[in-house]
């Protein structure tokens, strides 16, 4: 029996759902297409047509071909329509690296500060920073959860406007690390230095140290940039969380 037209929406539905209860976590890999078609009872096709939307919407990574890194990982959860929109306007205008770099320096010194301040729920960011330990991650995979930390920390912020930027913007940041890693002479050796920044990260937010964690999100992400050879980073921006606050001015 051939599958009805929106069989996918099926399949999406499932997946989707499975995000939202947590039996599926960032760093998960989806089971096999065969087996999810078998499991829902649709074709595989719908099954593939499924797995483009999702990460058409950033909350999966596909990588082709066999052995334990083929198939698909959750890097993200799902979230509102807003960032889906910026998303498709950061891929339509191309916008340059220098531009991400200086617009993530401003915007996440802020939220880091701001978090720092107000406090937040940082259980998804925990979670995120948890799934980045594993040493059978790819490049591909870790920089992906990477990119997802840090819109992570914005969603915590509480600052849906700002969290729907960082999202929007994911994909761009996504790209450029990845790119960037090419330059790397040491895979290894940076990863754990990032899954190290990370922590420190988030301890000084935890620890209610604005000025520590301003600085030390600041220099994590130009440390990486300088690292890869990418040119002319931004002065740390002043010591102003208002950008990233809940309170309306």
């Amino acid at each position: 029996m051939a599958d009805s037209p929106r069989a996918w929406e099926t399949v999406l539905a499932h997946i989707e759902s499975a995000l939202i209860d947590g039996s599926l976590r960032p760093g998960d890999h989806l089971p096999p297409e065969r087996t999810l078609a078998a499991e829902l009872g649709v074709g595989r096709s719908s099954v593939r047509e499924a797995l483009r939307v999702l990460e058409v919407l950033g909350l999966i990574r596909t990588q082709t071909g066999s052995g334990p890194h083929a198939g698909a990982i959750i890097v993200a959860t799902p979230s509102g329509g807003m960032s889906a929109l910026m998303r498709l306007q950061v891929a339509a205008n191309g916008f340059a690296v220098q531009d991400v770099v200086a617009t993530r320096l401003l915007l996440e010194s802020a939220i880091a500060a701001d978090l720092a301040t107000r406090g937040g729920d940082l259980a998804g960011s925990r979670q995120l920073l948890d799934a980045m330990q594993s040493d059978t991650l790819t490049e591909a995979e870790f920089l992906a959860l990477d990119a997802q930390f840090h819109v992570s920390l914005a969603e915590a912020s509480g600052n849906e406007v700002v969290a729907a930027m960082m999202a929007g913007l994911r994909n761009s940041i996504e790209s450029y690390v990845l790119a960037a890693a090419e330059r790397l002479a040491d895979w290894a050796t940076t990863s754990a230095r990032l899954r190290q920044e990370h922590t420190h990260i988030l301890a000084a937010i935890e620890a209610r140290d604005a000025a520590s964690a301003r600085r030390l999100l600041h220099d994590h992400i130009a440390g990486y940039y300088a690292e890869t050879q990418v040119p002319r980073i931004p002065p740390a921006p002043l010591a102003d969380s208002r950008l990233a606050g809940r309170t309306p001015h």
